[in-house]
């Protein structure tokens, strides 16, 4: 993470007595979490079972009685986009590194295609057209403005209607 000068902090550095529980516990989190610029916090945290967890989740979820708030803690998630895509490129490798050689059971989800393809002209296209429309919704906003006294619900509704007239015209 120095290379890069991301930020990180560690969690504990090492499982109790060298080796995985065979119970979950949500006392002790092991791992790195490192956070990019632009970008938010990435996580290789896991539970003393060798499980990998978001802690932010475990700390919300964790002890939640209700089993879809806690399986929350074993998804992990971030948004790189604005971080660009050579970062991007860096975190998808880092994963695929470390799931060949150490992560079982292990799925990635990528918007952008490059976990499933490993192809940066796949990437680059699936950025552009976020950028794409991340910039045409601000040009909307800007072009379009809040009326005084307009919820954000009737603002949205209002864009969307004149967005279909448009597509028809």
């Amino acid at each position: 993470m120095n290379i890069y000068r991301w930020k990180y902090e560690i969690d504990e550095r090492s499982f109790p007595n060298n080796t995985l529980d065979n119970q979950e516990n949500l006392e002790s989190i092991y791992g790195i979490s490192f956070t990019p610029s632009k970008c938010e916090t990435i996580s290789l945290t896991f539970l003393s079972n060798g499980v990998m967890v978001c802690p932010t989740r475990v700390l919300f979820f964790g002890n939640s009685k209700n089993e879809t708030e806690r399986n929350y803690i074993y998804h992990l998630s971030a948004k790189t986009q604005f971080a660009g895509m050579a970062t991007h490129a860096i975190i998808i490798n880092l994963f695929r590194y470390l799931s060949n050689k150490y992560l079982s059971d292990f799925e990635m989800k990528d918007e952008s295609g490059y976990w499933e393809t490993a192809d940066e002209n796949v990437l680059r296209e699936n950025f552009k057209a976020y950028d794409a429309l991340l910039d045409n919704f601000t040009l909307s906003l800007q072009t379009f403005p809040v009326k005084k006294g307009e919820t954000m619900f009737s603002y949205f509704e209002r864009l969307l209607k004149h967005i279909n007239k448009l597509k028809k015209s």
